[in-house]
């Protein structure tokens, strides 16, 4: 795969940097512009990123950080069970449980809720960062709506970080998971105050729950640049003065036979 010319390699985090450190310096590069294109593409276009990963992959297959990103990149492209397969990759290799969360959703993407309940309830949780253990709550949530408990997700939900007044990375998503599984339970009107609470907390767009909040009030947008639209909108005018033109043309004739007429009795 072409490699731009700007990639150099040294845009991929010193952590990561570190680990590439163990291989041969003229391959340690190749594998760091492939980990980086797959940084650049994953979220604009997660096939070409997978691809790269396939790269980085066949280059150092023995790279913790490398096995990580092609987890990623799989599961970005919905191919769980090979992500899944990366993931416990990596973390053989570091002994770390921060993937412990995606693994649990790959289970969920492989048709296992019952599994990703279990992973929840696994002791791995509890050694997890407070980011790791909202998105396990976040797993579990989707874990039970899977299995069409709606107000077993709600309850998951329900929890001091959800509660709290203050903005963290996780806020926006997890006020949207609660006021989403509100809304499948029926419950409009909660779940448009906390699509609402999302909205406050969701300063850079990750979330589309400014437009959920917009569907719940019956604002409808349209696109600007949808050209269907324009030519709805021209015929419509156009059809609007067609039936103007002719009302119009009716009364003047009628307006002028009524004076041919009075011309007659006239005369």
């Amino acid at each position: 795969m072409p490699i731009p010319e700007d990639v150099t390699g040294e845009e991929i985090d010193q952590d990561v940097r570190q680990e590439l450190q163990s291989l041969p310096k003229t391959l340690a590069e190749d594998v760091a512009k492939n980990l980086v294109m797959v940084a650049r593409l994953i979220d604009e276009d997660p096939e070409r990123a997978y691809t790269y990963s396939k790269v980085a992959l066949r280059l150092a297959s023995r790279v913790a950080a490398v096995r990580e990103a092609g987890g990623f990149a799989a599961y970005a492209n919905q191919k769980y069970a090979e992500a899944l397969a990366e993931f416990r990759a990596a973390r053989r290799m570091t002994g770390s449980v921060e993937l412990w969360p995606v693994m649990a959703d790959c289970e969920r993407g492989l048709g296992r809720p019952e599994k990703a309940l279990d992973m929840a309830g696994a002791p791995e949780v509890h050694k997890l960062d407070k980011a790791g253990q909202v998105e396990m709550r976040l797993v579990a949530a989707g874990a039970r709506r899977d299995m069409g408990q709606l107000d077993a997700a709600i309850v998951t939900l329900q929890s001091p970080e959800l509660a709290s007044n203050s903005a963290q990375p996780w806020t926006a998503r997890l006020r949207y998971a609660y006021a989403d599984a509100l809304l499948a339970a029926g419950r409009q009107g909660e779940a448009r105050e906390w699509f609402a609470k999302a909205v406050e907390a969701d300063k850079d767009g990750s979330t589309d729950a400014s437009d959920r909040l917009a569907e719940l009030d019956g604002v409808e947008f349209v696109d600007a640049f949808d050209e269907s639209v324009v030519e709805d909108d021209v015929a419509s005018v156009v059809e609007s003065a067609k039936d103007t033109g002719d009302a119009g043309h009716t009364e003047v004739a009628e307006d002028a036979g009524d004076d041919s007429g009075k011309d007659v009795d006239e005369d």
